[in-house]
């Protein structure tokens, strides 16, 4: 959400810890404002700035035995990686309220793709954009629910070619 993610790193003795090594120190400290006393699955995370700038993957382990190290380098989920990107634009801290893009144009609101939502806490609103139905905003009752939502619903398969994008959104439902 807040940067591109090369590469994610749990501790080995602490595997409530991990580094995460971004495209560029900017995203880092946008991570850091933005998620430091978030809460989410019941737990508040500290999110600071490390003295380590790079995480180094593991030498080959032909039995796959280290797992806590994943490189995202070439992820097709970089939301930043196009220069002059929108999504540089639109950053915004957490809040209930996601905002929901790359919508198909024939999905209606009780699609089975809106009512996922539901599995992340209760849905307080859902309302399309008057002017572009590829885009919808959908409100949580708290924003702990649009936080575990947006980690679990974007890149949602909404069919073979089309996955749904999901983000925090500056608006309200009442302010489209």
């Amino acid at each position: 959400m807040y940067g591109d993610v090369m590469r994610v790193k749990l501790l080995y003795n602490k595997l409530d810890t991990a580094l995460v090594q971004f495209a560029d120190h900017h995203m880092a400290l946008t991570a850091c404002r933005f998620l430091d006393k978030s809460v989410f699955w019941g737990n508040e995370i500290n999110v600071v700035l490390s003295k380590h700038t790079y995480i180094q993957l593991p030498h080959y382990d032909p039995q796959g035995s280290n797992k806590l190290t994943k490189d995202y380098t070439n992820s097709a989920l970089h939301r930043y990686q196009r220069t002059g990107s929108k999504n540089l634009s639109n950053i915004y801290p957490p809040s209930n309220t996601l905002h929901l893009s790359n919508i198909p144009s024939d999905i209606s609101e009780d699609s089975p793709v809106f009512t996922q939502f539901s599995n992340y806490g209760m849905v307080k609103g859902f309302k399309f954009f008057d002017k572009d139905r590829r885009m919808a905003l959908i409100q949580m009752s708290s924003v702990a629910e649009a936080i575990e939502a947006l980690i679990g619903m974007h890149n949602y398969e909404i069919n073979a070619t089309t996955h749904l994008r999901v983000s925090f959104s500056k608006s309200t439902i009442h302010h489209l």
